[in-house]
């Protein structure tokens, strides 16, 4: 009878093993670019690196009227960021996308019309997300893989659609909070004061006070980082997530 319940107790862990192996391979390989962490899923926030790289980020959902005095600026400190775009903001403002791209910057889908994609169902959100593809593909001819949800939200349903669809969910761990009333002072200490190395900071084209209180943050920031695109930031394959977004190279 011994001899029964140590070999049934081996071949039940044996069977446990076996059902955990490929969780685990799975999770060690994955090249999606969100994870299950705590039971949710988690898309990328920020990324742990040996260097000193942070990326910008631009979300572009009201007006192009600064466009061209940002655009300066980067060009003067040779910073190359990422704009994550609406499909509306493309369709009403040809010109400023092609004015982006031709400085050299990186373009990222940020919704068609900036819906609430927590509300929505999975092919709902990839067909919008496919709309304003199609929307910055007619302008400059070619479509993103980098995604933004509208104002950040995101559930499982939200980050799970990205992953079907092939995109790369970018969040940021730095908010500039530069819209509105926003005082120059108050986003360049925002912007400035926590970032660290693998950062990714979030600032808003069509404000009152971005545009010119955007050299004074490259200033600051330049003596300690190297700019990079998202996609310079970003690990494409073999990393894991940990719980607060934070992307690790495996």
């Amino acid at each position: 009878m011994s001899f029964f319940v140590i070999k049934l107790r081996h071949i039940i862990i044996a069977l446990l093993i076996a059902a955990a192996v490929p969780v685990v391979w799975f999770s060690l390989t994955r090249t999606a670019s969100v994870f299950m962490v705590n039971g949710r899923e988690v898309p990328i926030y920020s990324v742990e690196r040996d260097d000193n790289k942070i990326a910008l980020t631009f979300d572009c959902a009201w007006g192009d009227e600064d466009i061209d005095a940002i655009l300066t600026t980067l060009d003067k400190y040779e910073v190359k960021a990422t704009f994550f775009v609406l499909g509306t903001w493309v369709e009403k403002y040809p010109d400023a996308i092609l004015k982006i791209k031709e400085h050299g910057h990186e373009i990222g889908n940020h919704s068609y019309n900036h819906a609430d994609y927590t509300k929505m169902g999975t092919e709902s959100i990839i067909n919008d997300l496919d709309k304003c593809d199609a929307a910055i593909e007619k302008v400059i001819g070619e479509k993103p893989y980098l995604m933004r949800a509208p104002s950040g939200g995101y559930n499982d349903t939200v980050v799970r659609a990205a992953d079907k669809s092939g995109r790369t969910y970018i969040q940021w761990s730095v908010d500039g909070i530069d819209y509105g009333d926003a005082q120059p002072q108050a986003i360049y200490d925002r912007s400035v004061t926590n970032t660290e190395a693998g950062d990714i900071i979030l600032l808003h084209t069509g404000t009152q006070s971005t545009a010119n209180v955007l050299p004074k943050i490259l200033e600051a920031l330049e003596c300690k980082y190297e700019f990079a695109t998202v996609s310079e930031l970003i690990y494409s394959d073999n990393y894991k997530i940990d719980n607060t977004g934070r992307q690790f190279q495996k």
